[in-house]
């Protein structure tokens, strides 16, 4: 069996989703096993988790943005022309009708749980697939819509459902195992046992079609987005940048936690425990080669793979004599840390023990520095260890690649590329599986140093010269 992804803007309005038919309708052609998993029409995810707000905040405008909505789409479906469809109608109306009645509520309580969240912002991948589902089979090609709430069990973690492997491929084998028409499957949504929605976290789409594709053992996952692979870096910061014919699971992983935004970190894992390699594929240029992931990678070109970065961090750093020495300090900081839910990004620590620094989300700064002072406040209080210094405004950058590995002068070049351009080292981590070298600095030199990098590594055969004409009149003109 083939699954096959596709994201927001792969299936944004009517136009993209004949394009999606076309696709599909090829590769039924070899493959008359297809899973497809849909995400939400592009930005309606988004609009759906504004409009809740909006109605906790008493905002009376969430019912004209709720129309919009519904509005957007009844178009596509007439554009479709599958207006005459009076089940997929009536399944609209009824969603909307829903959802109306739920956020009424919100706005009469002025509160939002986690719970009503899931329920609301998974509503836009329940009928985008179920208006896709209907599309393929007026396109007389026999699909069945599956709602992943019936098929993904998942805990009551509201908002990012831990996913019951058991009873989830249980499920997914008997609906989906032996159906030769296409399974058209709702991404991102799921349910706990008693049937409550939940979701499984933003860009879970991608981790829905990972789930699908394990349980059944296909023999690959495509994932459909709107570019020609895995880059090289972020084309809107570094326009030279170029797909990546292939990449392992691994180098996959690093570039998906360090921002590249063509992969969700977590599809990767259910993949790889089964072997199924995955396609990044283009949506608009479906001809592309696209990147092949799998366990080895055949492109050995460069020293790296690319370079991913994270666009705002905030950099703690603890530090003290107190430490040097003394058992238990890096327990105590990180053990204060995961009591207050907060996710490190990157952590470095000198060989003198003077010092331990780490980034985290700007939203996490302030929370993450109050649990670290209240956590060693005896020591702060005796002047043995200094309150933690907060350092904002950060980006982190990462160069990937495992032929990195045993290869000497990376970290020089790395390093080198970026003094040549003034442009100064906030923090630094490598691990010893020399995968990964990791780089926090500045945020304001992020675009600077992303093209400086990936001119060193990747196009050194090629020199860029800056040309400035400056004056007055004409010129300044």
């Amino acid at each position: 069996m083939l699954v096959l992804k596709f994201g927001g803007t792969s299936v944004a309005n009517a136009n993209r989703i004949t394009d999606v038919f076309s696709i599909v309708s090829n590769l039924h052609k070899k493959n008359k096993k297809i899973a497809v998993v849909c995400s939400a029409l592009s930005g309606v995810t988004d609009d759906l988790i504004r409009v809740s707000r909006m109605a906790a905040s008493r905002d009376d405008d969430y019912k004209k943005v709720l129309t919009i909505i519904r509005q957007r789409h009844l178009a596509c479906i007439r554009e479709l022309g599958i207006a005459k469809d009076k089940e997929l109608l009536l399944f609209i109306d009824e969603s909307f009708d829903a959802l109306a009645d739920l956020l009424h509520g919100v706005y009469l309580v002025k509160e939002l749980s986690t719970r009503t969240l899931d329920f609301v912002s998974g509503q836009g991948e329940l009928l985008s697939t179920r208006i896709i589902a209907s599309y393929f089979n007026h396109k007389k090609l026999k699909s069945i819509f599956i709602d992943a709430r019936k098929i993904i069990v998942t805990d009551e973690n509201f908002g990012a459902g831990v996913v019951d492997f058991k009873n989830t491929n249980l499920r997914i084998q008997s609906a989906i195992g032996k159906s030769n028409t296409v399974s058209v499957v709702t991404g991102f949504v799921s349910a706990t046992l008693s049937g409550e929605m939940t979701t499984l976290g933003r860009g879970g789409s991608d981790y829905t079609a990972a789930i699908v594709a394990a349980a059944v053992h296909a023999k690959e996952i495509q994932i459909w987005t709107d570019v020609d692979g895995v880059l090289t870096a972020d084309p809107r910061k570094v326009k030279k940048a170029f797909p990546v014919s292939s990449m392992t699971y691994t180098e996959a992983m690093e570039m998906s936690h360090f921002g590249a935004k063509v992969i969700h970190p977590p599809t990767i894992q259910p993949a790889l425990e089964k072997n199924i390699p995955l396609y990044i594929k283009n949506t608009f240029n479906p001809s592309a080669p696209g990147t092949y992931i799998s366990v080895n990678s055949s492109d050995g070109d460069y020293l790296i793979k690319g370079i991913s970065s994270i666009d705002d961090v905030i950099l703690l750093t603890l530090e003290g004599s107190g430490m040097v020495g003394v058992a238990g300090i890096s327990a105590r900081l990180f053990n204060a840390l995961a009591q207050a839910k907060i996710n490190v990004i990157l952590i470095t620590q000198g060989s003198s023990e003077h010092t331990i620094s780490f980034a985290v989300k700007p939203a996490d700064g302030m929370p993450a520095k109050k649990a670290i002072d209240a956590a060693f406040e005896l020591e702060i209080k005796a002047k043995m260890i200094e309150p933690v210094y907060v350092e904002p405004n950060l980006s982190i950058i990462a160069v990937i690649g495992e032929n990195m590995r045993h290869q000497p002068g990376i970290s020089g070049k790395l390093f080198q590329a970026l003094g040549k351009n003034g442009i100064s080292v906030v923090a630094t981590a490598q691990g010893s599986s020399e995968l990964n070298i990791s780089v926090a600095i500045k945020r304001e030199d992020l675009n600077k140093a992303l093209n400086a990098i990936h001119q060193s590594f990747f196009l050194s055969d090629i020199k860029t010269v800056n040309v400035f004409l400056v004056g007055v009149g004409l010129i300044g003109g």
